[in-house]
């Protein structure tokens, strides 16, 4: 049995089991980060969220060397856009709708460059990658299967943006019973008040949704926790 482990967080310690804790790198993609994707296409500084690549390349090598579960999401849709309401696809007015060519491809379209992690981040061999029609990990996809058949119970989430994908899986994985710690320096928006806004609400009224950490601090407890002998 994997001995449980203990991180600083708030609103209080996070305490979890690694061999029942996988880690969640949410829609990484190039069309949130990089310039001529969705998130520019609606106004944004898309160089906000690229602050989180660097802290989130460390996460993953150091979850991978302790053999926790990596899972990465992606937000896009079906070449013929047959799973995208039109509430998403005319909101608003962008300078290019999803669907439209720009210079990665088709806006989050599935099989675009532009649809597809960034480099610092890509996923390695073996490791799930979610497709999802919408800002959940788990609306229309696998995910509840997956983590299921893993046997998870806790996840480590991650990835962009804090105030919309982020909450809302979170917010899934609470209602389905998972205890979710949010890394606040790997998750990113484009707006710094709902940076620091979405990380308070998730720990709010004692942690209504999850927990918040720094990943320094998880994963010097990782770290700790992967070199003690395991009991038999």
């Amino acid at each position: 049995m994997s001995a449980t482990a203990t991180v600083d967080a708030l609103p209080a310690p996070y305490t979890f089991d690694p061999s029942t804790t996988a880690l969640l790198v949410i829609d990484m993609q190039r069309d949130f980060l990089e310039p001529g994707g969705f998130g520019e296409t609606l106004g944004n500084d898309v160089s906000q969220l690229r602050s989180a690549i660097a802290p989130t390349a460390a996460l993953l090598a150091a979850c991978r060397a302790a053999r926790l579960p990596v899972i990465h999401t992606r937000e896009g849709h079906l070449p013929d856009l047959s799973d995208c309401p039109p509430a998403k696809l005319t909101r608003g007015a962008p300078s290019r709708r999803i669907g439209d060519p720009g210079p990665n491809g088709r806006i989050l379209v599935r099989g675009e460059y532009g649809h597809d992690i960034v480099d610092e981040l890509a996923p390695a061999p073996g490791e799930p990658v979610i497709d999802k029609p919408g800002k959940g990990a788990f609306y229309a996809t696998g995910l509840g299967d997956l983590l299921t058949s893993l046997g998870v119970r806790s996840l480590i989430v991650t990835g962009v943006t804090t105030e919309v994908c982020v909450h809302t899986t979170v917010r899934e994985a609470n209602d389905r019973g998972y205890e979710c710690l949010v890394l606040s320096d790997c998750v990113g928006s484009y707006f710094p008040e709902f940076q620091r806004v979405g990380l308070q609400m998730i720990a709010a009224q004692g942690g209504i949704f999850g927990w918040v950490a720094t990943s320094p601090a998880f994963i010097a407890v990782l770290q700790r926790t992967a070199a003690l002998p395991q009991a038999a």
